[in-house]
């Protein structure tokens, strides 16, 4: 008789921010077009261990399973990467899921992504709006900066770019952290709208300071990385020019 196909989770879990974590393993029965966000919820049916014993089902974050909340990114077999669409049939057995390494771990594969939207704060990237009256027609973008900036603005704040980048710790400073990948892409789609150029220079003065465009060592993992392929090296780049620009302008205007 056939044996029965099966799919293997080995998941680290982690029952509270200072617990120490540990390994749990659950088989499930195989079926087609699983993705790992799909055989968690069959695990949390049924939590049983292979070692047959009963636990309290896995914690993991969830919401669109379009790769388009960003929520679901963890690390499957030692990839950082969305859960949705990694398809258990194009991954190795045992599949191993871990929290992601660069943020705290809140429960299980349930991180903590606060310092990216801390890293939003610090660099302003929001256009302000000075009440909500009708301001008439919004100023022209040519095509080619409408199609870029539509690049950078698929940005999901998963978390994947800090998680590759070897310049990101766990325990970085908030103050003097670096940003990361994410927050820079963001001030560039800021920066190059119109209405948003006005507060440019705060933008640049942020990432002139500690924890800045100057942190950053290259290593372009981030875009490799990124479930949405944004051009996040040519952000960079560019960041760096503006901000060396603006760095001479202030020089000779003293």
């Amino acid at each position: 008789m056939r044996e029965a196909r099966t799919i293997e989770l080995r998941v680290k879990r982690q029952d509270a921010p200072g617990s120490a974590p540990y390994w749990q393993s659950f088989t499930i029965p195989w079926k087609p077009q699983h993705n790992v966000i799909s055989a968690l919820m069959e695990v949390r049916t049924n939590p049983v261990t292979t070692a047959g014993e009963r636990v309290p089902a896995p914690a993991w974050d969830a919401s669109c399973l379009e790769e388009v909340c960003g929520s679901c990114a963890m690390l499957v077999n030692g990839r950082a990467r969305m859960g949705c669409t990694a398809l258990v049939d194009q991954l190795d057995q045992p599949i191993t899921l871990e929290p992601m390494s660069k943020f705290p771990v809140v429960r299980d594969l349930v991180v903590d992504r606060s310092r990216m939207f801390e890293a939003l704060k610090q660099l302003s990237v929001w256009i302000p709006v000075d009440g909500t009256y009708d301001l008439g027609p919004g100023p022209r973008l040519s095509p080619e900066v409408q199609e870029f900036r539509y690049a950078l603005d698929r940005c999901i704040t998963c978390g994947c770019c800090l998680e590759v980048c070897p310049q990101i710790h766990r325990d970085d400073p908030p103050e003097t952290g670096f940003v990361g990948a994410a927050a820079i892409g963001q001030a560039l789609l800021m920066n190059l709208h119109p209405t948003g150029e006005l507060n440019k220079d705060a933008r640049l003065d942020a990432l002139m300071g500690p924890g800045g465009i100057a942190s950053c060592g290259n290593a372009q993992n981030c875009v490799e990385v990124c479930p949405k392929e944004i051009p996040l090296t040519h952000a960079i780049g560019e960041i760096g020019r503006q901000t060396t620009l603006k760095w001479i302008k202030d020089i000779f205007s003293r």
